[in-house]
């Protein structure tokens, strides 16, 4: 009987450090996940920077809304 109870003995400690060590572990994070980073385009309008599957291009020139886009570009643009 003497035998039995140590080894319950042994076997609740070893359980409770297994425990202890994998609650008290830092869990690993998962790696930020890295997407294509869009191109970016200004607006020849109002200058503001938008990505370019947003934007509305015409002749090689790039507007952010449909109204800077009938107004065409800035005076003074190139």
């Amino acid at each position: 009987m003497g035998l039995f109870r140590l080894l319950f003995w042994i076997a609740i400690i070893v359980a409770a450090f297994w425990l202890w060590r994998r609650f008290m572990r830092p869990t690993p994070r998962p790696a930020p996940k890295t997407e294509q980073a869009s191109p970016m385009v200004r607006c020849a309008q109002c200058g503001v920077h938008l990505p370019r599957e947003h934007a509305l291009p015409l002749a090689e020139r790039w507007y952010c809304t449909q109204a800077h886009l009938e107004q065409g570009p800035k005076p003074g643009a190139r």
